[in-house]
C-alpha cells in the first residue's frame, strides 16, 4: 500500500502544478475626453476549474461582476469573500490582489472587469 501512494503522489502534484492559466481577453478600451490622461478598458476573464492568479495589482479602479461560476477574492487588509453570479467585487488603484482563483476545482468560472486607470499605465 505505501508503494501505490508513493507512486501516485508525484502524479497528483504534477497534475496540481499544471493547472491552466486564466484566460483573459480585451473587450474595448475608451479613453475619457472629460478626464485628461484616463481611460476605461473592459477584459473578460475565464478561470479555468482549479485555476489562480499570482498576487499582483491592477494600478486601476477595478469593478468585477461574475458571469458564471465561483470565484475567491481578497485585497491586502480585506476579507476574502466567495462570489457567484450575479455578485460583484472592487478593488482600488493602491489595493494588492492576493487571491483571485477559481472556488471550483472542476467548473470554470467567468467574469467581466470594468477598470479606469492612467492611459500610460498598464492593467
Amino acid at each position: 500500500m505505501k508503494n501505490t501512494t508513493l507512486l501516485l503522489l508525484p502524479c497528483l502534484m504534477a497534475g496540481a502544478m499544471i493547472a491552466e492559466e486564466a484566460k483573459v481577453t480585451p473587450l474595448m478600451s475608451k479613453v475619457f475626453a472629460e478626464m485628461p490622461g484616463r481611460e476605461g478598458v473592459m477584459i473578460a476573464v475565464e478561470y479555468p476549474p482549479g485555476s489562480s492568479d499570482p498576487i499582483h495589482r491592477h494600478n486601476a479602479h477595478a469593478f468585477v461582476y461574475v458571469l458564471e461560476g465561483s470565484i475567491l477574492m481578497q485585497v491586502r487588509g480585506g476579507k476574502q469573500v466567495t462570489l457567484t453570479a450575479g455578485q460583484t467585487f472592487y478593488e482600488g488603484p493602491n489595493d494588492e490582489h492576493i487571491v483571485g482563483r477559481n472556488a471550483s476545482s472542476t467548473k470554470p468560472a467567468k467574469f467581466v472587469v470594468f477598470l479606469v486607470k492612467k492611459k500610460a499605465l498598464p492593467y
